[in-house]
């Protein structure tokens, strides 16, 4: 197939794709959007059904266009997140391309013409720029002692969870993580009237999630803080906080208990936590979140767990960004509203660039 050369190639076309291709698109540059999926948003549209963004719909606005017309202070779906990001990309008639999941990048030995990129249909790309925004951490990551379980414990990482309906039989379930997403999962298992036992570090912290505290954070200015300054570094060291109302309502169910922090397995059918040990198991559902999965990537950038080193998503080779990683510059980096700031920034520096 032909070798096409633009001046910046985005890959993702998630909120921080979509970002960085609304600033690429105000200065007039020549760029292509790349996304290994069927559709716009759907990574958003074929998350856990019960999910719910964490934000209200005014927090939540990618740069020049706001949400649809709706309550201003509700919690939109995973289905509207996906619809949203749809009509964005819509339009500002950006040039996205589906079904192109790049399968290599490197550095050009010709410097001044930057990268070249693979795609799995044999398409070449040679640009100048490259950002990469696919999203938090990819590569689905579970304790080791995972694998102790017996095979007859039915184990789904969060990333292929969808419904209760997935874990079959009426026995015991555990779900195991300390992050909003467990609880959600927790709470949908619960719903159906089965044991659910939660492995939770009673540690973590919680705040309040409503407008108000939407607004305080941005009054405030918290959520923009960079974790280059002394304040940031300071949050960026703690946990980071679960919903309250999350919380609270899980332990509303009476068939859901609590074990404290999974510290391994049982008698293979079991699940040990620093509070209490489950029965035998008929499932596990691990929230544990993600590793890095960057091996297609090849450019002397990433530190020894495969994590990429940059500065405010700039890496140390010309031309390369990231976007939309946790904490990328500040606690909104991963989130919709924040996606904005962060792409500006990034566009703008490698537009600076010779």
């Amino acid at each position: 197939m032909p070798i096409e050369t633009f001046h910046t190639v985005v890959i993702g076309a998630g909120q921080a794709g979509l970002a960085a291709a609304y600033y690429l698109q105000q200065h007039g540059v020549s760029f292509v959007v790349l996304d290994e999926r069927e559709t716009v948003g759907d990574v958003w549209a074929t998350r856990f059904d019960a999910l719910q963004l964490f934000s209200p719909p005014w927090a939540s606005n990618l740069p020049g266009l706001s949400w649809p017309p709706g309550s201003p202070l509700r919690y939109p779906s995973k289905a509207e997140a996906a619809q949203y990001l749809q009509q964005y990309a819509a339009h500002f008639k950006l040039p996205v391309r589906l079904r192109q999941r790049v399968t290599r990048l490197l550095v050009t030995s010709d410097s001044s013409e930057g990268f070249q990129i693979y795609t799995s249909d044999n398409q070449t790309y040679i640009c100048k720029n490259a950002i990469i925004c696919t999203g938090a951490y990819t590569a689905p990551h579970m304790p080791m002692f995972a694998a102790e379980l017996a095979p007859t414990v039915v184990q789904l990482h969060s990333q292929a969870y969808r419904r209760p309906s997935q874990l079959l039989g009426i026995e015991a379930v555990a779900v195991v993580g300390s992050g909003n997403s467990a609880l959600q999962i927790a709470a949908d298992v619960a719903a159906t009237g089965r044991p659910v036992f939660v492995a939770y570090d009673e540690n973590t912290p919680t705040l309040p999630n409503n407008n108000l505290m939407w607004a305080l954070l941005k009054i405030t200015g918290m959520m923009n803080v960079s974790r280059h300054t002394a304040l940031g570094r300071r949050m960026l060291s703690r946990p980071d906080p679960v919903v309250s109302s999350d919380l609270t309502r899980l332990r509303q169910f009476s068939n859901a208990q609590f074990i404290g922090r999974a510290l391994g397995v049982a008698n293979e059918t079991r699940l040990h936590g620093r509070q209490a040990t489950t029965p035998p198991l008929e499932a596990v559902v691990w929230a544990t979140g993600y590793a890095p999965d960057y091996n297609w990537i090849e450019a002397p950038i990433f530190d020894a767990q495969g994590s990429p080193k940059h500065y405010r998503g700039l890496a140390s080779v010309p031309g390369l960004a990231f976007l939309g990683l946790p904490w990328l510059n500040s606690r909104s980096s991963a989130l919709m509203g924040g996606a904005g700031r962060d792409a500006r920034y990034v566009v703008e520096q490698l537009l600076k660039r010779p």
